[in-house]
């Protein structure tokens, strides 16, 4: 009887989810290994560069290069943990609830060039929640920071190799 209630405590703790030292602090985002962020840019009237970059909290990594890049074609790459979470907090502050566009014609916007790329940002959980940013790369002068923050958030990835000159 003794050895069948201590099996059953060894299973018992086996079934607990998750290790108290583990659990975040109340409401904070917690990534796991199905998250991930997709970056990518459009293309310009130009030699602008036109790729795909995915990234997740377990390190992997994803690059499709589709024009005007070093490297065309699906490679595979690997970020620290450190990469992850500064990619992560860089476009974290503009991660809608849902979807977001800023594009010539919307209030976001205002007078804009018409030959700027622009970049789509996708945020998916495991858990079945998401977010997408449209951001049309001429919308910078009512949003600089935002821009600047977009624009700069591939160089926290080691990824220049495979984009190539800008």
């Amino acid at each position: 009887m003794r050895g069948l209630m201590a099996l059953g405590l060894v299973l018992a703790a086996g079934c607990t989810p998750v290790e108290l030292r583990s659990l975040p602090a109340a409401g904070a985002a917690v990534a796991i290994e199905g998250d991930s962020i997709s970056y990518a840019t459009g293309p310009c009237y130009g030699t602008c560069p036109v790729y795909t970059v995915t990234v997740r909290p377990d390190g992997t990594g994803t690059f499709e290069g589709e024009r005007f890049t070093a490297v065309t074609g699906r490679r595979a790459f690997r970020v620290t943990a450190d990469d992850y979470r500064h990619f992560a907090a860089a476009l974290a502050p503009y991660r809608p609830d849902g979807e977001r566009r800023i594009e010539m014609g919307t209030s976001d916007c205002g007078p804009a060039p018409t030959d700027m790329p622009s970049i789509d940002v996708n945020w998916v959980m495991a858990s079945g929640g998401a977010g997408h940013l449209h951001f049309y790369t001429g919308c910078r002068v009512a949003n600089a920071a935002m821009a600047k923050a977009l624009q700069d958030a591939p160089t926290l990835l080691p990824i220049a190799g495979l984009i190539g000159k800008r």
